[in-house]
């Protein structure tokens, strides 16, 4: 496999400067055209603002890039045909010359192989609800069992069984720390419902964090740094039970199952709250970004 990484980013970690990878699924399947384009910018722009550089990750003709330029990034926003890539699929994707967003395991893997430490999302993927008849578990938890990499996020989606996916997170070896709270975000949400065990309050305890983890010479696993939503942000709570208890009794009705139902529930959400759940997303995937962006140049000493 042939990683491309963009001569901007490549300068930037030969000279170990601060750089933020960024998944691509948020811009080909998160979001309706052309706001995903505008939306794409914006977290580029962000990262710029905090002094760091961005590295848009996505696979075009079977080339995975780390770094996207002009041109690339409207070509993931606006071609249709985009698959979304897991990291089981890269090799698909090389061996076929596809093209594809990345989903988190993608972008933390190629964000890995390519030098940079860390990453901003929206939420993370975790245990689906009635795991225990469907077995089904997002492929990020695994991934980050065995990546070095400091993802700041929003927690996990709310849709999933969250106090699950906290256990399973807990028997992989994942770190996971609240910043600046000791409750787990509930992605809408500041807070899930659930607690954490670790709050760091600063970008430079977060990078303490990491260079603990590479002196100690464990697992290499990941650090998920869990960056609440602001509260005067957040989707209301109320309206968020009363919506995803509907969404959840929809999506059973239709028999919707697999991996179609994340997007089946997510979409649902967005209706019936009247985009104030893409609001609420597009504020944590924005607060995140400027984390990650203090978080790396902490860690790169910028």
């Amino acid at each position: 496999m042939t990683l491309v990484v963009s001569e901007e980013v490549r300068a930037a970690i030969g000279s170990r400067r601060p750089v933020v990878a960024l998944e691509s699924t948020i811009i080909a399947h998160g979001l309706p055209r052309p706001r995903n384009l505008q939306v794409a910018r914006e977290l580029e722009e962000a990262v710029r603002r905090e002094g760091a550089v961005p590295a848009t990750i996505a696979v075009l003709d079977g080339r995975p890039h780390v770094g996207l330029d002009k041109q690339q990034l409207e070509r993931v926003a606006n071609e249709d045909g985009i698959r979304k890539l897991g990291h089981r699929d890269l090799p698909l994707a090389v061996a076929t010359g596809a093209s594809g967003a990345t989903t988190v395991s993608a972008t933390a893997l190629l964000a890995e192989l390519a030098g940079v430490r860390v990453f901003a999302t929206g939420g993370l993927g975790g245990v689906h609800r009635e795991w225990t008849a469907t077995q089904d578990e997002s492929a990020d938890l695994g991934l980050l069992a065995r990546t070095r990499i400091t993802v700041v996020c929003a927690g996990v989606k709310s849709i999933l069984d969250v106090p699950a996916t906290l256990q399973r997170l807990e028997t992989l070896g994942v770190a996971v720390a609240g910043y600046g709270t000791d409750r787990f975000p509930g992605f809408y949400l500041s807070d899930s419902g659930h607690p954490v065990d670790w709050t760091l309050d600063t970008p430079g305890q977060v990078a303490t964090v990491m260079r603990a983890q590479d002196t100690l010479r464990g697992p290499r696993s990941a650090l998920v740094v869990a960056n609440p939503v602001p509260e005067e942000e957040q989707l209301d709570p109320a309206l968020h039970a009363r919506v995803l208890a509907d969404a959840l009794r929809a999506c059973e009705a239709e028999e919707v199952t697999g991996q179609a139902v994340t997007p089946f529930l997510l979409a649902h959400l967005v209706r019936h709250t009247d985009g104030a759940s893409l609001d609420a997303n597009l504020a944590a995937v924005h607060g995140n970004v400027r984390l990650a962006a203090r978080i790396a140049a902490a860690w790169t000493g910028a």
